[in-house]
């Protein structure tokens, strides 16, 4: 079959993002696991996004394509696109990745447990007396605010930093009308960067060192350079937003039609992490791009030089071929077949052991303080490509 051929799925229209159960269905009969879209492939198969993530011979992280889609390519936004962690590969990769990747242990994700608890205790005693409010606003504070604990820097930089935040992810719906904010939106994010990194510096580590005072000690070692450092903090300050926020409204979306599950989520912690896992296998969110570099051949089918590759984990989770009755969402079902919902190979998601124990401790501390949550009005659903999720998610709930 060649490229043409194949299944064309609109993964860049919101009807899909609502439902894209309804396209998948015909999509599947013409092809078990590949589709293709206005700039390239979709992969939706579980398998096949099992080994494509593992091939970095053939492909590598498509951001310098989403750069030269919004023909951004000589700004510091394409430089920083192109230049961050998520982009290296090789050794270059491993460089940068060693110097934050001891705060990402299954050690240390458990040690800061207390940290995640009470980001999400102090959210719910500022927003539960409202009796109402769109969840996902209230859960886009909880990640971001761990993040900043762990780095060390004050939660009064979220505000400001939100939208900025925002447009980062929304830049890989590849939509041209966000040309304009993606920039606007990196200079926001650099300033707030090298603001808080030249105050740490002249004020030195303050009580016990953290996450930022690591990665500044790194620099001073030889291990980046300046540049790369405040692209790193950026790199944390994205990944500590979007799409645990995102996952966390999803998870809810899901447990609002299953209040038996969500009720056991109250008194039973260790439960909650079952939960979890459904939801990263059910409808998880993040659709990473690829680049192929050079043509190949993969399971009979071509890969042409220069297209992206949307990894479409979301649609992998529901793969019929690796997952029984995929839409039944099931917290206890037998996992023969591993989800891919933090990727694979070398570019597999740092901080999953972290993104793991936030959803499991929000849940869980949610349950025990909100009773009988109910949507209060429509939910709408932001882009699949990117980070997927509810964009509004409107409850009202009993108290507690």
């Amino acid at each position: 079959m060649t490229y043409e051929e194949l299944p064309f799925l609109p993964v860049e229209e919101p009807n899909f993002w609502a439902d894209p159960e309804q396209f998948m269905v015909p999509t599947r009969a013409k092809h078990p696991w590949l589709a293709r879209f206005s700039a390239g492939y979709v992969v939706h198969g579980c398998q096949a996004n099992k080994d494509l993530f593992a091939d970095e011979r053939h492909l590598e992280m498509g951001l310098g394509g989403i750069v030269e889609f919004y023909e951004l390519q000589d700004t510091m936004w394409a430089r920083f696109m192109n230049e961050m962690l998520l982009s290296k590969r090789g050794e270059e990769h491993k460089r940068l990745r060693a110097s934050v990747a001891s705060a990402f242990t299954p050690r240390n994700a458990s040690v800061i447990r207390p940290l995640v608890q009470g980001a999400m205790t102090a959210l719910l005693d500022e927003w539960l007396p409202k009796g109402r409010f769109d969840f996902t606003e209230f859960a886009s504070y909880f990640p971001v605010s761990v993040m900043c604990g762990l780095l060390g820097i004050s939660t009064e930089v979220i505000p400001s930093l939100r939208w900025a935040l925002e447009m980062q992810v929304a830049a890989i719906s590849l939509d041209l009308s966000l040309r304009g904010k993606i920039l606007e939106a990196f200079d926001i994010k650099w300033n707030v960067a090298d603001d808080l990194i030249r105050l740490r510096e002249a004020q030195g580590a303050v009580g016990e060192p953290s996450l930022l005072d690591d990665l500044i000690a790194a620099r001073d070692a030889g291990g980046m350079d300046d540049t790369e450092l405040r692209f790193m903090l950026l790199v944390l300050l994205v990944a500590g937003y979007d799409t645990s926020k995102n996952l966390l409204g999803m998870m809810m979306n899901l447990l609002i039609d299953r209040p038996d599950i969500y009720e056991r989520c109250r008194e039973d912690k260790a439960f909650c992490a079952l939960v979890v896992e459904e939801t990263l296998r059910h409808s998880t969110i993040a659709t990473p791009f690829r680049q192929v570099t050079e043509s190949f051949d993969y399971n009979g089918m071509r890969f042409e030089k220069g297209r992206l590759v949307a990894m479409a984990t979301p649609l992998a989770g529901r793969d019929p071929a690796a997952f029984p009755e995929p839409l039944r969402f099931d917290p206890e079902r037998e996992h023969k077949v591993r989800h891919v919902g933090f990727g694979r190979g070398a570019h597999i998601c740092l901080g999953q052991y972290l993104a793991r124990n936030q959803l499991e401790e929000g849940i869980h501390l949610i349950a025990k303080r909100m009773y009988n949550p109910r949507r209060d009005g429509d939910v709408s659903w932001r882009p699949m490509l990117g980070a997927w999720g509810p964009r509004t998610l409107p409850i009202a709930f009993d108290p507690e």
